[in-house]
């Protein structure tokens, strides 16, 4: 089964000042996950937190920058498993920016949980990432 998880949120800010919170390393820790991310299509990166048997995840995301159109476009390869070099899910992250005459509409889509042993990770970021775009709104209303 495919499954995809597609979310869009407004920011009344500009493009270039949503754009630093999706590209910025220090400001993505601040909503995401520590991370060593390099605006640099092919730099390789990782996203790290704790591990989470239940979910059979060592904590570290593995991901390399596909494509980077400033202000408009950014996606990445987000891989991931139990560890020993392993990778049970293989997804890619795509961001698009959208410029209104209020701020920014941003689009988020999240592709490759097609394997019925990823449902799981596919619930948790489904609803994680609304909350991150929660995130990234209060950090830009400080």
């Amino acid at each position: 089964m495919k499954r995809s998880i597609k979310h869009q949120y407004f920011f009344a800010h500009s493009p270039e000042k949503v754009w630093q919170y999706l590209t910025d390393s220090d400001l993505m820790a601040l909503w995401l996950m520590k991370n060593n991310f390099k605006p640099i299509v092919g730099t390789d990166f990782q996203f790290r937190i704790n591990p989470i048997p239940d979910l059979d995840f060592d904590g570290t995301f593995y991901c390399t920058v596909l494509e980077i159109e400033p202000y408009k476009k950014l996606s990445y390869s987000w891989k991931s498993g139990p560890g020993d070099e392993k990778i049970t899910l293989e997804s890619v992250v795509i961001w698009k920016l959208d410029p209104t005459e209020k701020g920014t509409q941003v689009y988020l889509e999240h592709n490759g949980f097609d394997k019925d042993e990823n449902f799981d990770f596919f619930n948790g970021l489904n609803h994680g990432w609304l909350e991150k775009f929660e995130k990234i709104n209060n950090l830009l209303n400080v």
